[in-house]
């Protein structure tokens, strides 16, 4: 449950497991669990909004390619944020 940011003069600071940025990470841990998450970005764009790219586990990649598409949309209906999902690019060592 999130909690609602303290409105009166007290100095109670709300836990940092019920502020609504730790909640959403809890949710995008949670969504793409058989995976570990080894980055994020989040983008700015020029018109002023914000896209959040998510970096997965490349050892991965065969069993969560196609569920990508889902992840993000997912992820949208339930936090109301844009995310792309996508794998680190490695270079090729000569």
């Amino acid at each position: 449950r999130i909690m609602a940011p303290v409105t009166s003069g007290q100095s109670n600071a709300r836990p940092r497991s019920r502020s609504l940025t730790a909640v959403h990470c809890a949710i995008l841990d949670d969504l793409v669990y058989p995976t570990e998450i080894v980055g994020k970005r989040t983008r700015y764009c020029i018109d002023g909004s914000k896209t959040l790219k998510v970096y997965l586990d490349p050892r991965d990649r065969n069993s969560t390619e196609y569920k990508l598409p889902t992840f993000a949309g997912v992820y949208k209906k339930l936090t109301g944020k844009d995310a792309v999902f996508e794998y680190p690019v490695t270079e090729a060592t000569v």
